[in-house]
């Protein structure tokens, strides 16, 4: 098996975890190399490997989507929902074949009125605009054709199932499981006490339009950031493709949600806990 390893974190660079895992997967026979770019990647990889947490994950989704790679998130952060594994689990199923590829889904992002300076137009979690100021952005929202009320807020974004625990669980936004075929469209810091979170179908169209003091507003699709004019469009859709992600065993998210977030951690949930 031929594994291409990407790290971002400097500090990882040598660290003895890393250095054992790497170890290890050599002694199960595997083959591997280094990469940075899309154009690192070699003929005949079979999975890419992220080595650190959800942000890189999030860095290697490009390096993956661009060859077809499914990538496999190697836990070396803190929470960890997209890099949830450990390393020793990692090598226990790259050794028995203990694993399956699913699908995520992406969003698809353009952006009229604005160069996006070569940035890949996508994103795994989420797409959100935000104000540059201490101005309050008002975000216009058309849906499949329908126009939301006006969102008086800091930002609004537009999230994937996936990215239902990240950015967008942040602001309010429902909890989705990963599968579910669902956006979410969030306001963040909302001014509106009668606006709320919308969960729509995934094959929607979402378009957005700003109103801003401001010329210019803060774009962003997972982990990267630029300044577009205010006056820009903005049209979300999903991608024709999906990303490919390596699941280990039953990985469970309900679970994950307990140990992780300690959803509905309460002394009176506790099994010797007398009413």
């Amino acid at each position: 098996m031929k594994l291409a390893c990407f790290i971002t974190k400097d500090r990882l660079i040598g660290d003895s975890k890393v250095e054992a895992l790497l170890a290890a997967l050599k002694e199960i026979g595997a083959e591997l190399y280094d990469v940075k770019t899309p154009e690192d990647i070699r003929p005949g990889t079979d999975v890419l490997l992220s080595l650190g947490g959800d942000g890189t994950f999030l860095s290697a989704a490009p390096l993956a989507y661009a060859h077809s790679l499914p990538v496999l998130g190697v836990n070396f952060g803190r929470l960890g929902f997209l890099s949830e594994y450990a390393p020793q689990q990692v090598v226990n199923a790259l050794r028995d074949s203990g694993f399956e590829v699913e699908e995520r889904e992406l969003l698809k992002v353009s952006v009229e009125g604005a160069d996006l300076g070569g940035l890949w137009p996508y994103a795994l979690n989420e797409v959100s605009v935000s104000r540059v100021s201490a101005s309050m952005l008002g975000t216009d929202v058309c849906v499949d054709g329908s126009d939301l009320p006006t969102y008086w807020a800091d930002g609004l974004l537009v999230a994937t199932s996936s990215g239902s625990t990240a950015y967008s669980l942040s602001v309010g936004g429902p909890i989705c499981l990963p599968d579910s075929k669902v956006f979410i469209v969030a306001p963040i810091s909302p001014h509106n006490l009668n606006v709320r979170p919308l969960i729509i179908p995934h094959r929607s169209s979402v378009e957005i339009s700003l109103r801003s003091r401001d010329e210019m507003a803060v774009f962003s699709m997972d982990n990267r950031t630029i300044q577009i004019p205010a006056t820009a469009k903005i049209r979300v859709c999903a991608a024709d493709r999906k990303l490919k992600r390596i699941r280990i065993g039953k990985s469970n998210f309900i679970n994950a949600l307990r140990t992780k977030l300690l959803w509905g951690e309460d002394v009176r949930n506790g099994k010797d806990m007398i009413l």
